[in-house]
C-alpha cells in the first residue's frame, strides 16, 4: 500500500511536469508538524528546498492536538500536517478536513533528565515512580488536551500500576504533578531541563537523543513502543474535552504503540508542492533524515482513507 500510496503522490508532481515541458516546483509549503517532530521536518524542509529551490516553506511546530485544531476551529489550513498520533488525524480531521493519511514513523516513551537533576545517579527502570514521588522533585509533562505526549504521560501512569503492580500509582502520579510544570507541548520542557529548572521530563526518545539529553529506558510494557504489546497497552485509557470549546462531547484515546502520520488537508492551499514533499518524506532520503533523528521506521507503513489522494 506504501508503494501504491508513493507513486500516486508521485505521479501527481511529475505528469503535469512531462505535458509541460520544464515546469518546476515553486512557491509556498505550509508544514504543520509536531512538537517532537521540529528537527526533523527542518531537515527534511531543507533537503527538500535544495531538490526545489523555488519552493518557499513555512514550518510551524506545536502539539499534535493544538495543530489540528487550528484547523477546525481557526480556519488555517496548511498544506502538509503531520502528527505524533495518526489517531489525531482520525478522530479529529476525517472526513471534514482530510480524506486520507499515510503513517510513517514509531517512538518511544521516556523520562529525560540532566546530570544535574535529583537523584540523577540513581535512577532507573525500576524505580522511576520512586523517585518522581519524591518531596521536591521537579517534573514536567505536556498537556494532554494539546499534544499526545501529554496523554500518552497519563496512560504510562496507568500501564507501570499494572506492570508494577503497585495499586493507586496513576492517581498518586497525576496528584504529584504540579500545574505549573505543565507545557502545550514536550519540546517546550526540554528547555526548562537544559537550564536546571526541572529535574524530569517526560519526552520521546527521539527528542531526548538530539537534545542531548539523559533518558530512562521504561520496560516496553510501559513506554508505548512494541507493536507485540498492542493488546497490552490498550488497557490504558484518557478522555480530552471535545474538540470544540464548550462542547459536551469528549474526544477517547486508548493505549496503543506510537505511531506518527501525516495528510494533506483537502483545502491545502498549495496541493502540488504539498504532494511532492509527502513523497519526500516517504522516500528513503527522507526516512534516512527520520532515522537520524533517532525515529524508529515502521516495518509497513500503511495508508489509510480513499485510494485517491486529492
Amino acid at each position: 500500500m506504501i508503494r501504491k500510496l508513493l507513486a500516486v503522490l508521485t505521479l501527481s508532481v511529475t505528469l503535469p511536469a512531462a505535458s509541460a515541458g520544464a515546469q518546476q516546483l515553486s512557491g509556498p509549503l505550509v508544514v504543520f508538524n509536531a512538537g517532537s517532530l521540529a528537527y526533523p521536518f527542518r531537515e527534511l524542509l531543507a533537503a527538500f528546498q535544495r531538490i526545489h529551490r523555488d519552493v518557499n516553506p513555512m514550518q510551524e511546530s506545536s502539539g499534535s492536538l493544538e495543530a489540528a485544531r487550528k484547523l477546525t476551529e481557526l480556519g488555517k489550513i496548511p498544506d502538509v500536517i503531520a502528527v505524533a498520533d495518526y489517531g489525531v488525524i482520525e478522530k479529529l480531521l476525517r472526513p471534514a478536513h482530510a480524506t486520507w493519511y499515510v503513517t510513517f514513523a514509531s517512538n518511544a516513551m521516556v523520562l529525560a533528565f540532566t546530570d544535574r537533576s535529583t537523584g540523577a545517579g540513581e535512577i532507573r527502570a525500576d524505580n522511576w515512580w520512586r523517585m518522581l514521588l519524591r518531596p521536591g522533585v521537579r517534573w514536567g509533562a505536556a498537556d494532554p488536551s494539546l499534544d499526545p505526549n501529554g496523554y500518552r504521560t497519563l496512560m504510562v501512569f496507568q500501564l507501570a500500576e499494572a506492570h508494577y503492580r503497585e495499586p493507586g500509582l496513576a492517581a498518586r502520579l497525576r496528584k504529584a504533578l504540579r500545574p505549573r510544570f505543565v507545557r502545550p507541548n514536550e519540546a517546550q520542557l526540554t528547555g526548562l531541563l537544559q537550564a536546571g529548572e526541572l529535574d524530569y521530563a517526560w519526552s520521546y526518545r527521539s527528542l531526548a537523543r538530539t537534545a542531548n539529553l539523559r533518558w530512562v529506558d521504561l520496560p516496553k510494557e510501559i513506554d508505548l513502543s512494541e507493536p507485540n504489546l498492542a493488546d497490552w497497552y490498550r488497557q490504558a485509557l484518557v478522555r480530552l474535552p471535545g474538540p470544540r470549546l464548550g462542547s459536551p462531547d469528549s474526544v477517547e484515546f486508548r493505549g496503543e504503540p506510537i505511531v506518527y502520520a501525516l495528510t494533506i488537508p483537502t483545502r491545502a492551499p498549495h496541493p502540488q508542492v504539498a504532494r511532492a514533499f509527502a513523497a519526500f518524506v516517504l522516500s528513503r532520503e527522507g526516512q534516512d533524515i527520520l532515522s537520524r533523528a533517532g525515529f524508529r521506521l515502521l516495518d509497513r507503513p500503511e495508508f489509510v482513507g480513499t485510494d485517491r489522494v486529492p
